[in-house]
């Protein structure tokens, strides 16, 4: 069983997107199985065994998604967040600009999938490890 408040310890320790890795490994000892994250306004509900799930507070004023995605910029974004040349907030606002509606990810498989304001999957990344 883990709570909000150890999750985000954990998130304390992410600086940028290059320390998503480590992050995760943080959750999945932790007992989380999954995650999804709202850009509008920055909420997330982890999931564990057992049916458990916990819901964060919102993490800023509710962004505007744009409505059509932008594959190539949200790729170029992404890519900049995890070279650690944005912090969390501006990866958000890059995201709601390029039209990502919400990511989820699925610490079992290791990927992370981001999705679009009609559910469409713009991109599955697989999440490197840490041994």
């Amino acid at each position: 069983m883990f709570s909000i408040e150890q999750i985000e310890e954990a998130h304390s320790k992410v600086k940028s997107g290059a320390d998503f890795p480590g992050y995760i490994q943080d959750l999945k000892v932790l007992g989380v199985t999954n995650y999804e994250t709202f850009v509008t306004d920055g909420r997330t509900t982890y999931y564990g065994v057992n049916d458990l799930n916990i819901e964060s507070p919102a993490k800023h004023k509710g962004l505007h998604v744009a409505d059509v995605s932008n594959e190539t910029q949200f790729r170029s974004d992404l890519k900049a967040h995890q070279q650690g040349k944005t912090d969390y907030a501006t990866f958000c606002n890059d995201c709601a600009r390029s039209g990502i509606e919400k990511w989820e990810v699925r610490i079992d498989q290791m990927i992370c999938i981001y999705y679009d304001m009609s559910g469409k999957k713009i991109l599955i990344e697989v999440i490197p490890h840490r041994d």
